[in-house]
């Protein structure tokens, strides 16, 4: 279970990372020659479809240089703000030491241990029961928990909740999601603008077009197949994109897992955070592309089918076979902000029983020195 250990397997993650966000860089080219259809079946809405597509890839070939540029404007855009957007989102702000420190005491021993520097530490003010890790360099990075977490979870079970996120981040997988987010909603905007166009734009009727080498128009009206092709390409690459960001995350969780267990050396606290966090993770503000970022994503489509992280039976199933952990299966807690520190204090307030009209007020004694003076002091 030593995931630190498990070089081979996370060096073929990052590998396989790394061509899946070729994969996605492949994917805007393939919006931009959908873009190129559309714009010539609107052009040359009465040439043949062999000459729309030829013109299409010729439009494609030209504007691959501006679709990087874009692309990379978009990473650096994200790279640098990123960040701020996702606690804006969650409404998740910093803590120091004195303000939160039993948490920034476990995130800071977790990191000695490891000889890693401590991520930035935030906190998110929902009842939700999860965490997250953001980041793409050693400066930006930052592990989150939401204040449900903390009211919930016992010391033990909240370090073994950090080391997770701290895995995340020792193993390359933080930035390899946000970077695959990032081109994700790039394809997502560029499919969307494009739907935009076609149901608000209609073709010009009286555009002809005419072939260079022959002066009539026989073999036209191929632009209504063109533009089902480029919709057809359009569906495919918002698809394969979905189906990109689900695989980047499956596996890692197990390793995070495993590496959480590895600083902790103890699975059982592993086990019952994940008991505990079952079905409680839904952050009331986040997006899905901020939730497949948290230790948990309980709302995950269809099922095992899209789903963003394991099941946490099937990750509970690993603990115990592999680290000898034990499952006390579900467990039952009282509703998330049900119950907070200071509401209790303020209840014991109120209940304690008022002094009665013949009860006499008993005062702390008096310091010598202090208060009135003694008369029979000379």
């Amino acid at each position: 279970m030593a995931a630190y250990g498990l070089y081979t397997q996370i060096r073929n993650n990052r590998v396989r990372s790394v061509f899946l966000i070729a994969g996605l860089f492949f994917l805007v080219y393939l919006l931009t020659f959908a873009g190129a259809l559309i714009f010539r079946a609107y052009v040359m809405n009465d040439a043949p479809l062999d000459w729309i597509l030829l013109f299409a890839w010729r439009d494609m070939l030209y504007a691959i240089p501006f679709a990087t540029a874009g692309a990379v404007i978009w990473l650096l855009i994200a790279y640098r703000f990123h960040q701020a957007m996702i606690d804006r989102q969650t409404g998740a702000h910093g803590v120091t030491r004195r303000e939160e420190p039993k948490l920034y005491n476990l995130l800071e021993n977790l990191c000695i241990s490891r000889g890693i520097p401590m991520p930035k530490l935030k906190i998110t003010e929902d009842t939700a029961l999860n965490a997250y890790a953001t980041g793409l360099n050693q400066r930006q990075y930052t592990i989150a928990v939401t204040r449900g977490l903390v009211q919930h979870l016992n010391d033990q079970e909240i370090e073994a909740v950090l080391a997770h996120e701290l895995t995340h981040i020792r193993n390359g997988d933080v930035r390899i999601l946000v970077i695959a987010v990032v081109m994700a909603g790039i394809i997502s905007f560029v499919g969307e603008l494009t739907f935009r166009f076609m149901f608000r734009s209609r073709p010009s009727g009286g555009t002809t077009w005419r072939s260079s080498s022959s002066g009539n128009r026989k073999g036209g009206g191929g632009a209504f197949v063109a533009i089902l092709i480029a919709l057809a390409l359009i569906a495919l690459a918002w698809i394969l994109s979905i189906v990109i960001r689900f695989s980047l995350s499956r596996s890692r969780e197990y390793l995070a897992d495993a590496g959480a267990v590895e600083l902790t050396k103890n699975p059982d606290a592993m086990i019952m955070a994940l008991r505990k966090i079952e079905n409680r993770g839904e952050l009331r503000t986040a997006t899905s592309s901020v939730m497949e970022m948290c230790f948990d994503n309980p709302h995950s489509g269809f099922s095992d089918l899209f789903s963003t992280h394991p099941a946490i039976e099937k990750r509970i199933d690993a603990l115990v076979r592999t680290a000898g952990g034990r499952d006390p299966g579900p467990l039952t807690l009282p509703e998330p902000g049900s119950f907070t520190p200071a509401i209790a204090d303020e209840t014991a307030e109120q209940a304690a029983p008022a002094p009665g009209p013949w009860e006499r007020r008993v005062e702390p004694p008096e310091t010598p020195g202090e208060g009135r003076p003694n008369p029979w002091r000379s």
